[in-house]
Formats: C-alpha cells, sequence, structure tokens
C-alpha cells in the first residue's frame, strides 16, 4: 500500500513537472522595459546600473520567445567586425614579396623588351642629333 501511494506521489510531481511552462510572457511584459535599456545595463546621472534581471533570465525569456516564433527587438545593433589580421606582419609582407617577385619575372620579358627598344631609340636619337650637329657646323 506504501509503495502504491509513493508511485502516485511520484507520477503526480512528474506530472506537474512536465506540465510546467516557464511563464515568458508574463516576464517579457513585466521587464519590457530593463530590457530595452541594454544587455548588461546602462549609465544614468553617471553612475552604471546593473539591469534589474540577470542574464540568465533574459537568456531563458529569449530563447522561449524566439521558439514560440516572436522577433527579439532588444539586442543592440550589431558593429562592423574589426578587419585587423592575427600572425605576425613579417610573415604577411614576405609571402606578399614572394607572389610580387613571381608576378614580376613572368612580365620580366616584357619589361626587358621595353627596356632595349628605349635604350636603342635613345641611341638613335643621340645619333641623329649628332649628325645634325655635325651638318650644322
Amino acid at each position: 500500500m506504501v509503495s502504491g501511494m509513493a508511485g502516485n506521489a511520484v507520477k503526480s510531481v512528474a506530472k506537474a513537472v512536465g506540465e510546467y511552462q516557464y511563464p515568458w510572457r508574463e516576464k517579457l511584459t513585466k521587464y519590457r522595459d530593463e530590457l530595452s535599456k541594454g544587455v548588461w545595463g546602462y549609465w544614468e546621472l553617471g553612475a552604471w546600473k546593473p539591469l534589474a534581471i540577470s542574464a540568465h533570465h533574459r537568456a531563458r525569456i529569449r530563447k522561449e520567445l524566439l521558439l514560440a516564433g516572436g522577433d527579439w527587438e532588444f539586442d543592440p545593433e550589431r558593429k562592423e567586425m574589426k578587419t585587423k589580421r592575427k600572425g605576425h606582419k613579417v610573415d604577411r609582407l614576405a609571402a606578399e614579396k614572394r607572389a610580387n617577385t613571381a608576378r614580376l619575372m613572368e612580365e620580366m620579358s616584357k619589361m626587358l623588351d621595353g627596356y632595349r627598344k628605349r635604350r636603342w631609340e635613345k641611341k638613335m636619337k643621340e645619333e641623329e642629333d649628332a649628325l645634325k650637329k655635325a651638318l650644322n657646323e
């Protein structure tokens, strides 16, 4: 008889636990103005005031609201992500130099042809100028 009563008590406790719903709607209406003040707290008259609701309970309300399909409008707008690179600058510069050298080596034949052509044109111009000068004298 005792075990039967204990079993019923366990069943009723399990039923109560299974049917428990976190009252997020009431909590949301109660703490709405507090949630809109920020994530961690806010400055008031030069003093930092933490929120009246803990981050744990704030997260629980947010989770329940999102599970119910609502929109959470209390998060602050996200800032732009930092683009600062991790690692040593020297390694990055060395890799960039190697890549640049490889690119320049591919263009080297064109660059040499251009250099030879400019030198040849300069030589021809100098010879032409010398010839004109000789004729003028």
